[in-house]
């Protein structure tokens, strides 16, 4: 059975990475994802709506589907083995059904970017959480503030 989930927010742990929550339909469990900074940056801006004067990597493929005609029919956050999530786009090309393997990550930007549903398995969600019991309003309104002062343009300095 596939449980399905929202991205909730993206908060900071105490250590100060970023963390995915996803959400249950009701918003008191959540499931958290740790990824990097620039993933956090990705999934901040698509749901933000902000759209960056270049396209991000996550821009590239759903503007690549579409100009193959492939549809993001779903994102499932199928397994968790050794303490790494994996994930698994759902495409559709025609009558053509294709499932690629990606990093959570990377999924949950994308179906950011397409509409695409977002799904976890009864296996993952046995890891989720009180919703109460992880996030403090602080944390939030910090980590907000930081992926949007963190302007896209500023990635350049990072590459070389």
């Amino acid at each position: 059975m596939l449980i399905p989930v929202k991205v909730k927010q993206i908060v900071l742990d105490q250590s100060l990475s970023p963390v995915v929550l996803l959400s249950d339909q009701e918003g008191t469990q959540v499931l958290p994802i740790w990824v990097g900074p620039f993933e956090a940056q990705a999934i901040a801006l698509a749901l933000q709506g902000i759209l960056t004067p270049r396209p991000l990597t996550h821009d590239l493929l759903r503007s690549l589907c579409e100009n193959l005609g492939v549809e993001v029919k779903k994102v499932l956050v199928q397994d968790i083995r050794d303490g790494t999530y994996y994930a698994e786009l759902y495409l559709r090309q025609g009558d053509k059904e294709i499932v690629v393997d990606a990093r959570p990550s990377d999924a949950i930007a994308l179906a950011l970017r397409t509409n695409a549903p977002l799904y976890i398995t009864e296996k993952v969600a046995a890891y989720t959480l009180n919703i109460e019991d992880l996030v403090s309003a602080d944390q939030v309104e910090d980590l907000q503030q930081m992926l949007v002062d963190s302007k896209p343009e500023d990635d350049k300095k990072h590459l070389h």
